[in-house]
């Protein structure tokens, strides 16, 4: 992927707090009751949308945890959106672009795949399925369930969401982890940080059109510490820039910019109302939930914070770029393979950048106890839940 030049000046990083002002939700809303889930993002809550839409490989030993089976993810097992379906009593969203298999679409889809970005893909770019496409997507999915839903048949009604589902259900967002990850490559940490506004101005944009077909209830993730990924600390050439945690600190300091930035948008209340009252919008701090994990990784019961379970090269990150999980390649001469650790449990990290199912099981508990909203729900969603899906 190519990196995205240009940066907004200050007055029109207040124009696009403006522009999301309307987005301030009731406060109190508890993440409960929804029937229906619309999911958008990257490989951090990719089902299978880049398996299915590019062939990308994505074999064993992914999924073994929990599926027994490669499952489309980038993990042992579930992903946070899952635990989140599981919490909410819903099955797992199936991927809009799986055709494969009879998926059903009754209470969602997901549109998100991973290595997306937030800002539009180019040439350059592994997958074309960016944001504003993802965006794209549902519309021609609504589209398309509407006008089949207007024909009666009701053995299609079966497999669909009803009307009322687009505006009563929750749109969940994770993404904009790749857009840093990939301005690193021609930019310093000054230059992406610079950079952040235009990529937000992307992601309002998308936000907007997804308000005007309809959408109404909004649960935003924020991203992770991108500077805690063995991925990225493996390519670092700078020591002074490692923290006390192992990790790149300015890659960290970028993410916790985006972060502010993306939190101003989502909470910023002003006189300016551009669009209609109505929308409930919840912020989620995940970065705060995923540092605190891989500092105090002990306390929770890990004991590898930012090696890769499945991985090449041995301690301390087990990770080599050249050798994907599961991959068998020549290396320096020799036929090596990144196998998986023996116990997922012991680690945060799965593959140099996912987490593993315990890890997402850890940030999932978290998220839901309500204690990272904002604003916070009157009733914790975990309360509200099957705990035995997830503890």
């Amino acid at each position: 992927m190519a990196a995205y030049e240009g940066s907004f000046t200050s007055a029109l990083l207040l124009l696009l707090l403006l522009l999301l002002s309307s987005f301030r939700p009731a406060p109190g809303r508890p993440l409960t009751g929804y029937p229906a889930v619309f999911n958008f993002g990257d490989s951090n809550s990719d089902t299978g949308g880049l398996v299915a839409g590019v062939a990308f490989p994505v074999g064993p030993p992914n999924g073994e945890t929990y599926f027994h089976e490669p499952s489309g993810r980038f993990s042992d097992g579930r992903l946070i959106v899952d635990f989140l379906m599981d919490a909410m009593d819903l099955p797992f969203l199936s991927p809009y672009l799986d055709s494969v298999g009879g998926p059903s679409f009754k209470t969602g889809s997901n549109f998100a795949t991973g290595g997306a970005t937030i800002l539009p893909a180019n040439a350059a770019s592994r997958n074309p399925f960016s944001f504003g496409i993802q965006v794209a997507q549902f519309s021609r999915f609504k589209a398309r369930v509407l006008d089949l839903l207007a024909t009666g048949n009701k053995n299609l009604q079966k497999y669909l969401p009803k009307e009322a589902y687009f505006q009563e259900g929750l749109y969940t967002f994770d993404v904009g982890q790749n857009d840093l990850y990939v301005a690193f490559f021609s930019k310093t940490e000054d230059q992406v940080i610079a950079s952040i506004p235009t990529i937000l101005s992307e992601f309002q944009n998308g936000i907007q059109r997804l308000y005007n077909a309809g959408a109404r209830n909004f649960w935003i993730h924020n991203t992770g510490p991108l500077g805690c990924l063995a991925r990225v600390i493996a390519s670092n050439k700078n020591e002074s820039d490692v923290d006390p945690l192992g990790c790149l600190a300015s890659r960290n300091r970028a993410a916790v910019a985006f972060n502010t930035q993306l939190h101003q948008l989502c909470t910023t209340t002003t006189a300016a109302q551009l669009l209609p009252a109505g929308a409930n919008l919840t912020y989620v701090d995940v970065y705060a939930v995923k540092l605190d994990l891989i500092a105090n990784h002990s306390r929770y019961g890990f004991k590898e914070p930012l090696a890769a379970c499945c991985g090449y090269g041995g301690p301390p990150l087990n990770f080599d770029s050249r050798v994907d999980c599961g991959v068998t390649k020549t290396v320096d001469g020799s036929t090596v393979t990144a196998n998986p650790c023996d116990d997922t449990s012991e680690y945060v990290n799965w593959d140099g950048i996912h987490y593993t199912e315990a890890a997402n099981r850890f940030v999932s508990q978290q998220v839901l106890s309500g204690n990272f909203s904002d604003p916070p729900p009157t009733v914790s969603f975990v309360a509200a839940a099957d705990k035995s899906k997830l503890f």
